[in-house]
């Protein structure tokens, strides 16, 4: 595993929807389809591998939460993410 892949790997927790409300008013959150691995997302974000991002933002594996997501989150108070802080972004992955 590489150095960055264990640091991100470290860095990676869960989150309750509510802490990450901040983050989305300020648009700085993606959320990362259950089919894509959170620390290949991660990775590929913080080596700006332009073109892997773009496939998945195409395959709609990578996409900003819509208004409808976030609508039913509001209402769901236990609702949890894993969630990966890289700076500006708060990558998160909708938990089971």
């Amino acid at each position: 595993m590489s150095d960055l892949r264990s640091e991100l790997a470290e860095s990676v927790d869960e989150a309750e929807w509510q802490w990450l409300i901040a983050h989305v008013e300020r648009d700085a959150v993606l959320l990362i389809d259950r089919e894509l691995n959170l620390l290949d997302a991660g990775e590929a974000i913080a080596n700006d591998n332009v073109s892997v991002v773009q496939n998945w933002i195409n395959q709609k594996l990578l996409s900003k939460p819509t208004l409808t997501q976030i609508e039913e989150w509001n209402g769901n108070d236990t609702k949890r993410f894993q969630a990966l802080i890289l700076q500006p972004y708060v990558l998160v992955q909708e938990m089971a």
